[in-house]
């Protein structure tokens, strides 16, 4: 039910849709007979049009992408890694089951940094995990496309055990856990998107997992750019938002370990 209510609340509250939606409220109030329906109807266009106006001209998605990002600096390679995790989220299944070829979304420094790992560590466990992340999710998992992928590539394939059932990272942590028995003591790169990695790191230390950081796909830089990019500002500040609403939530139903996790 949570994973339903989450895809729900994250539809409304997508900084894109909530500007959509207070750009046509504005408007539908300011048609009506009621002055005070019309005044509220252009201080919410209005406002809509400000925002809109601050997410161009502004790094506001910079801004709130950021303390994300940063949060787990890239570390130094570990001498002897007994595994390797790669979190789904790099492919787009639904759009690959329609057009029958493996597409990619712009998260594919996940994949090709995974391969990169398995070769430096030609002795560590590798694994993927990842399902679907839709609500009326079809027979193709991302599990699937990875392997069609790896093995596109020469990759050998019985390297890497496939966990194909969980629908986020909650999921991802516990039904990995259960497949692969990590021992203690051992070491494990988890290996997802710099902005997702705080969320990450929390749900799998809350599982009973010290996992460490391998953070990459990052889409902020260190340094500002003054860039205005409407499309740009609103899918920085959507990503940072998905995942700010995401600690919060994760937190209040105690997936992780807390709000804001940090390297140890």
């Amino acid at each position: 039910m949570s994973f339903v209510l989450s895809k729900l609340f994250w539809g409304l509250a997508k900084p894109g849709n909530v500007l959509a939606i207070l750009l046509v409220l504005g408007q539908a109030l300011q048609v009506t007979r009621r002055p005070r329906a019309r005044r509220a109807g252009r201080w919410i266009a209005g406002f809509a049009v400000l925002v809109v106006v601050l997410v161009t001209l502004l790094p506001i998605g910079q801004l709130t992408l950021r303390p994300l990002e940063d949060r787990f600096p890239q570390p130094a390679a570990p001498v002897k890694v007994d595994g390797v995790i790669l979190l789904g989220g790099s492919v787009q299944t639904e759009m690959t089951a329609d057009r029958g070829q493996p597409l990619l979304n712009g998260s594919a420094e996940r994949i090709t940094e995974f391969v990169r790992l398995s070769r430096l560590y030609p002795d560590a466990r590798l694994v993927f995990t990842g399902g679907s992340g839709v609500i009326f999710a079809g027979d193709l998992r991302e599990a699937d496309v990875i392997a069609e992928i790896l093995d596109g590539m020469g990759f050998d394939l019985s390297r890497i055990t496939f966990e194909r059932e969980s629908r986020n990272t909650y999921e991802n942590a516990i039904l990995t856990k259960a497949m692969v028995h990590p021992a203690s003591g051992e070491t494990w790169l988890l290996v997802t998107s710099a902005v997702h990695m705080p969320r990450s790191v929390g749900i799998f230390r809350n599982a009973g997992w010290p996992v460490v950081a391998w953070p990459v796909d990052y889409r902020s830089t260190t340094k500002l750019v003054w860039s205005p990019d409407l499309l740009a500002g609103l899918d920085a500040l959507n990503e940072a938002m998905r995942e700010w609403f995401g600690l919060l939530a994760y937190w209040v139903m105690g997936r992780t370990d807390s709000l804001f996790p940090a390297p140890k």
